[in-house]
């Protein structure tokens, strides 16, 4: 026997007394399903940015050490290789040789016997038209790179490119010196302006050095947000007062040298009447 208070679900009371319409308990409905598709797809999204960096990583690495492994193990004598004796592989094996290899090499030219053995293989070198070239601007390059008190790409700043009102990051690879320093009136530094999303490509710019907005971030997290396009932005860990108060501005561009050498910094400002 039905209730007489009961009433059929299109004639359901709201806050107001008055019954809901049927479309309203379609909504309700609804909702817990997207509630329930919205957290499966937040889950499912946690899920991939949890794993996706750790997968990616993991495969990369493994992809390298394969590689060496397959390049320096077999230079290794058969009575030597620690494979040989066993009924598997030793993943790593040729990253440990080729480190030994290394520091060993190192070692020896820290001495008197090995110094003498780098001078004549250079000298060789020298003679060579062609290999001469790129021998002297690799060494230059690891030098300069893995020296300890290099300061290469250890500064991301902020310059105008490739036009005025634009910025671009980029690293300081060093101070400008020779030719080009000699025939500019202002101090240059050596930019590197990388690409995206590609880093290992970019333009050389040779750029004064008050004309170059340093940047807090590192340059890893710099490096992270070339590659992503964006996408990957660093915190701001500046104070709060110095990050309400703009240090750059691309408002106007009349008689912009007039204002840049007023102003003496890299800040386009807008033209006073």
């Amino acid at each position: 026997m039905t209730n007489q208070n009961e009433k059929a679900p299109s004639e359901k009371a709201n806050g107001n007394g008055k019954p809901l319409p049927p479309s309203a308990h379609h909504r309700v409905s609804g909702g817990k399903n997207r509630g329930f598709w919205g957290r499966f797809r937040g889950y499912f999204l946690a899920g991939v940015l949890v794993t996706a960096p750790l997968g990616i990583t993991g495969y990369l690495a493994w992809v390298i050490v394969g590689f060496i492994d397959h390049s320096v193990t077999p230079l290794v004598p058969a009575q030597y290789n620690p494979e040989t004796y066993l009924p598997f592989s030793l993943p790593g094996l040729g990253v440990l040789i080729l480190i030994i290899i290394l520091t060993l090499i190192g070692a020896l030219t820290a001495g008197l016997l090995g110094r003498w053995l780098l001078h004549t293989g250079e000298r060789i070198l020298n003679r060579m038209p062609v290999v001469r070239s790129i021998y002297s601007a690799i060494k230059q390059i690891f030098e300069t790179v893995l020296a300890q008190q290099s300061t290469a790409f250890r500064e991301a700043v902020l310059v105008e490119y490739p036009r005025r009102g634009i910025w671009a990051i980029a690293f300081i690879t060093g101070t400008t010196e020779g030719e080009v320093q000699n025939l500019t009136e202002q101090e240059t530094v050596n930019i590197f302006l990388p690409t995206t999303p590609n880093p290992t490509s970019g333009f050389l710019l040779f750029v004064p050095r008050d004309e170059v907005v340093p940047l807090d971030m590192s340059v890893e997290e710099a490096i992270k947000m070339v590659i992503s396009g964006g996408l990957v932005t660093p915190p701001d860990r500046r104070p709060l007062a110095e990050q309400q108060k703009p240090q750059v501005s691309a408002k106007t561009y009349e008689d912009l040298d007039i204002l840049r050498e007023r102003e003496a910094a890299p800040v386009l400002v807008p033209k006073k009447d």
